[in-house]
């Protein structure tokens, strides 16, 4: 007998000696994948919170847990209101990561927890006031009373699970939208890589000032030694650097590390070595569209002019009142990922796409722009445009190789924005449509908004 209670008194004291090791392991070198759950975690609550003013515990459990890998489900967060700073972990102890929020610039993720070292962001000055006027030059809507449409909005399947907002803008006005409970006209929604087609505007708008070209070359310091001296801002532009970097959202990959363990994102992406020719291959790369952004601030030498640019060259003339473009924690703009905008200002940002760039007479973005953004990549077999635009929609559940599109009656000259999650602005020329549709829609769900959009083609025809 006392030998078996000296057996389960060493057992016990061998469990707690391997949990006290287990937890410092986890507190003073968490692995990388806990950091990245605890820096996603800290983000997104932090501009739920803070841009949108959702409580941050429905935000957690809706937004970052329900949707998301396993690990998520074990993190826990806190938000200091007067800091403004939301703080995350696994257990609410391990692996600790904080996000910072700055009036007009949204949360920053600071991975390396030095508050002190995050920029100070200028002031953006007053938003634009309301107007009365019909949109897009205001925010009053005269939806139609065309049954067709109504029937298309209120068919769950059509909108998909998961809908928060869809938009839809006919001959350039809002013809009829729908909302997801909790959720309305002036709910600021995340974008995703919808993002990218919008850096691609504001690089746009520096190609009219004449601060950059696309043809520019020697792009980064560290680049003119070696192959990568050979990429162009074009190249950037229709994601064929040829440099490494791995997309895959599943775990620990360069996205995921670039988006939550690094404070210099650009860095991170272009210190990545060539992986194939350039201007030769294409690889969809987040990475890609963070170095546009730091091309393209650099260009404008002040950084808080920098930082002032996209509201006062794009957001401002065009009447995207709502738009809060993100930045890392060295001040560069989050450019692949992070603008948060109202449904109706991500409709406002197609139908300027739609207008090639023009808004109320103002040339924005120089003369055939738009249409060399919509030109086909070849290396991306027909799928992607010069511009940070898909020349398809979304390829939920369809096949490797496949065009997305098929078995869809959508228009030819359709092109697209999309996001991680179910977002996506489809944009029409022919037919003088834009179609928003955002969302909480994992891929998993099968969801292909294509099957929205070719209904509404055909109820406004």
């Amino acid at each position: 007998m006392r030998i078996a209670l000296k057996i389960v008194k060493w057992l016990v004291v061998l469990v707690v000696v391997v949990l006290a090791v287990l937890a410092g392991w986890l507190y003073f070198a968490p692995p990388a994948l806990i950091r990245v759950a605890s820096g996603y975690s800290a983000k997104i609550v932090c501009s739920n919170v803070f841009i949108v003013g959702r409580d941050a515990g429905q935000v957690l459990a809706l937004d970052v847990q329900a949707p998301g890998h396993p690990i998520l489900r074990f993190m826990r967060v806190s938000v200091d209101a007067d800091a403004r700073t939301v703080t995350a972990g696994l257990f609410g102890v391990f692996g600790r990561a904080v996000a910072v929020a700055r009036d007009g610039f949204g949360c920053t993720d600071v991975p390396d927890g030095d508050l002190a070292a995050v920029p100070v962001p200028p002031s953006l000055g007053d938003a634009l006031p309301e107007s009365a006027g019909i949109w897009p030059e205001g925010d009053a809507v005269e939806p139609s009373q065309d049954p067709d449409i109504a029937t298309v909005l209120d068919d769950p399947a059509l909108t998909g699970a998961g809908m928060r907002a869809v938009v839809v803008v006919y001959n350039g006005r809002i013809v009829g939208e729908r909302y997801g409970e909790g959720f309305s006209t002036k709910t600021p929604l995340l974008g995703w890589s919808m993002t990218k087609s919008v850096t691609a505007a504001v690089v746009g708008t520096l190609v009219k000032a004449g601060m950059i070209s696309v043809e520019h070359k020697d792009l980064f310091p560290d680049w003119k030694a070696d192959g990568r001296a050979a990429i162009s801002l074009a190249d950037l532009m229709a994601m064929s650097s040829g440099l490494a970097f791995n997309e895959d959202y599943g775990d620990v990959a360069d996205v995921t590390r670039m988006l939550y363990l690094e404070p210099d994102m650009a860095g991170f992406a272009s210190a990545k070595p060539l992986d194939g020719d350039v201007a030769k291959v294409w690889s969809y790369s987040s990475g890609t569209t963070v170095m546009l952004s730091r091309i393209w601030q650099n260009a404008l030498g002040e950084p808080d002019k920098a930082l002032a640019w996209p509201k006062q060259a794009l957001f401002d003339p065009i009447g995207m009142s709502s738009a809060v473009l993100e930045t890392d924690a060295r001040g560069t703009f989050v450019g692949s990922s992070y603008l948060y905008a109202t449904a109706r200002d991500w409709a406002r940002f197609g139908q300027f796409m739609l207008q090639d760039g023009v808004w109320n007479g103002t040339e924005i973005l120089p003369p055939g722009f738009v249409s060399w953004m919509r030109e086909a990549v070849p290396a991306s077999k027909g799928e992607y445009g010069r511009g940070q635009v898909w020349l398809h929609g979304s390829d939920a559940g369809t096949p490797a190789g496949e065009n997305p599109d098929k078995g869809f009656d959508l228009p030819s000259d359709a092109y697209w924005f999309l996001g991680h999650d179910g977002q996506s602005v489809a944009v029409i020329p022919s037919r003088k449509l834009v179609v928003v549709r955002l969302g909480l829609t994992p891929s998993k769900l099968g969801y292909k908004a294509q099957a929205l959009v070719a209904a509404l083609v055909k109820a406004v025809q």
